[in-house]
């Protein structure tokens, strides 16, 4: 595993060369280009309002529902986003594969880069948010960095795993947006975690996208400490997660000039 890390480390050039191209071709031909970034998650952001919060009426907590929503929303939609891109950014470049001798998890690890991108823009839009609605950040929001890098893991460890995995077995590229499907509605996007019933809570919660979004609930709006339990738990499986993932992506990386 350290000769792979080193190899990584010695195709950075290539991991940003591949990151900026995957980047621009997001957005090439499109008249808003970037702009999708904030545009896309705030269109969301009114449909989750209007059925969550007009509709159904589900609490926030005291805090505006398009601040509550978007503040679980925005983390979600890099996850996800990231996740569907680099599943099968292995798969859609198998010709380069087959041919180019570099690290193979260059093509996943740009993805989830540009994807980061993306989350650091859409990031924009949950700061006007918070100045709108007055809200008074405390020492608690200095754990958002952390927050993030957690993310970053549990984000790529899914990805490697995926995009090894769709290569080999490609009904799994069909099981993917299905999957993320049943993660979100598992998820606290849109709705608090005391919603939840106290006897499942335990179990929810093992779910580590529970943790994080409840956490950045808790020092964006509250401005209190998170969870710590949950959050360290989070935290042990993204990293645990991603040293697995890896090293079975190397593994099926063998195969990958064997598949059409």
């Amino acid at each position: 595993m350290r000769e792979d890390l080193r190899a990584l480390v010695a195709a950075r050039d290539l991991l940003y060369v591949w990151t900026s191209r995957e980047f621009k071709a997001r957005y090439a031909g499109s008249a808003l280009g970037v702009a999708w970034a904030l545009f896309y998650p705030l269109s969301l952001l009114l449909v989750f309002v209007a059925v969550f919060s007009w509709l159904l009426h589900v609490p926030t907590g005291g805090v505006a529902a398009p601040l509550f929503m978007y503040c679980g929303l925005a983390p979600w939609l890099f996850t996800n986003g990231t996740i569907q891109n680099s599943a099968f950014a292995v798969v859609a470049n198998i010709d380069l594969v087959k041919n180019g001798v570099f690290p193979r998890e260059v093509l996943p690890l740009a993805t989830v880069l540009v994807g980061f991108v993306d989350f650091a823009i859409s990031a924009v839009l949950l700061a006007l948010l918070l100045g709108y609605y007055g809200t008074s950040l405390g020492a608690p929001v200095l754990l958002v960095p952390l927050l993030i890098a957690i993310q970053a893991l549990l984000t790529l460890a899914v990805c490697l795993f995926l995009a090894g995995s769709v290569v080999l077995y490609r009904d799994v590229r069909f099981l993917v947006p299905i999957g993320l499907q049943f993660w979100m509605y598992l998820s606290p996007v849109f709705y608090p975690i005391e919603l939840v019933p106290s006897w499942a809570r335990p179990w929810y919660m093992l779910n580590p996208m529970a943790a994080l979004l409840d956490a950045y609930r808790d020092v964006l709006l509250f401005a209190r400490w998170p969870a710590w339990p949950p959050l360290a738990l989070t935290a042990g499986i993204s990293l645990v997660g991603l040293v697995v993932a890896y090293r079975y992506f190397k593994r099926a990386e063998w195969e990958f000039a064997d598949r059409n």
